[in-house]
């Protein structure tokens, strides 16, 4: 069975320790004690807790898109025809190329808080830790 502490759990998240152990204290999320008198949290609890946080921030409307980070625009690179905007999700950088039209239409600078929606029929996963990925079928 996979355990996370807490720290591991924050940073899973994208929020502080301290965030986790209110949550633990509450009730919201559940974690025992290892021997050590540190707390742990399973795996599969926490996976349960991420969808529902996930599930919970349905930013309305509708569409086929499932993976939604929101974040704040860090950088906007414009020329004349392409921009290049970087966002900062939590711990996680996402970049998107777009026109410039498009990008001085949604007002896009540093500092805006922006969602990027991303659908993609290709999508890699990786295991930390583990050099070798799977082979293809």
């Amino acid at each position: 069975m996979t355990t996370f502490r807490i720290s591991e759990a924050a940073a899973l998240l994208g929020v502080s320790s301290d965030t986790v152990r209110r949550w633990v204290d509450s009730g919201r999320l559940t974690a025992e004690r290892d021997e050590n008198g540190h707390r742990q949290v399973r795996g599969a609890d926490l996976a349960a807790f991420a969808r529902a946080q996930v599930e919970s921030t349905g930013e309305g409307g509708r569409s086929s898109a499932r993976n939604r980070f929101r974040g704040i625009v860090t950088e906007v690179i414009k020329d004349s025809v392409m921009a290049q905007v970087e966002i900062a999700a939590g711990p996680f950088r996402v970049v998107s190329l777009m026109s410039r039209q498009a990008a001085d239409e949604l007002g896009l600078e540093a500092g805006v808080v922006a969602v990027a929606v991303i659908k993609s029929t290709n999508v890699v996963v990786e295991i930390p830790g583990h050099e070798r990925v799977a082979s293809h079928l």
